[in-house]
């Protein structure tokens, strides 16, 4: 599976000149900060050892939540793909998550629990409705005739999960795991700004901006973008093989 969308080098060139250039009209490291220095201040944050326990426990606890999101998600549309009652139960749940505005959740999430794991529980919320409708999908779509051989020829239920559902839900998992990606991660990131849990990256954000460090701003905000992007990469390229596999299974 190929992306359809490729960010090109020249275009980001193209919009680090013009960032550039409206930095050296503006004259205010405050109001905007030219990417020269960001990229020099990002250097200086590289070398230092809290740099790197910021970002692994922001990168930590956001990919929890993802992972625990897509399990539940899977496990909640099996069960309700077999029951309708479920299926029932879950909808308004379902429908109350999308329709919550993520700082709602922030704020009531931080009256009850603490703010160390906030963006673990955030980024689930963010993730969940996103898994389990497309997995649910997924199963309908499968070949009922496909499904009814299986029977007819009393095909294990192991085998009939693996060659039959797995190919026909996998396109629909993996667009759902494209887009909770980014989702998880600016859920994740706004759960730490606004809780502002000891020792991650939102804390960073928030002090720099306290202090209108608009370098450190900057700097901070690129390593949220470049972590994204690279978790998204790892796990997308994971399940781009299992999708190659899935297209090529027989019985």
């Amino acid at each position: 599976m190929k992306e359809k969308h490729e960010i090109r080098l020249w275009a980001v060139l193209f919009w680090m000149i013009v960032w550039q250039f409206v930095s050296m009209w503006l004259d205010s490291d405050i109001l905007l900060v030219s990417p020269v220095k960001v990229v020099y201040r990002l250097g200086q944050l590289m070398l230092t050892v809290s740099f790197w326990k910021a970002v692994c426990f922001t990168l930590s606890r956001i990919a929890s939540g993802f992972f625990l999101a897509v399990a539940a998600g899977i496990v909640l549309a099996a069960a309700a793909s077999r029951f309708a009652r479920v299926q029932e139960l879950l909808a308004p749940v379902m429908l109350a998550v999308k329709s919550v505005p993520v700082a709602s959740f922030i704020i009531l999430a931080l009256i009850w629990f603490s703010s160390r794991n906030l963006s673990i529980l955030i980024s689930f919320l963010i993730v969940l409705p996103v898994i389990y409708t497309s997995v649910l999908s997924g199963i309908r779509s499968v070949d009922r005739q496909l499904l009814e051989m299986a029977q007819v020829f009393r095909i294990p239920g192991r085998r009939v999960v693996r060659y039959i559902y797995l190919p026909q839900i996998m396109p629909f998992f993996y667009s759902a795991c494209s887009v909770a990606l980014g989702m998880s991660w600016k859920a994740g990131a706004a759960a730490e700004v606004i809780g502002i849990p000891r020792g991650s990256v939102g804390e960073r954000l928030q002090q720099a901006k306290v202090y209108l460090d608009t370098p450190d701003l900057f700097a901070w905000t690129l390593v949220i973008v470049a972590a994204s992007l690279c978790f998204e990469k790892v796990v997308l390229l994971f399940l781009r093989k299992i999708v190659q596999q899935c297209s090529v299974m027989r019985f």
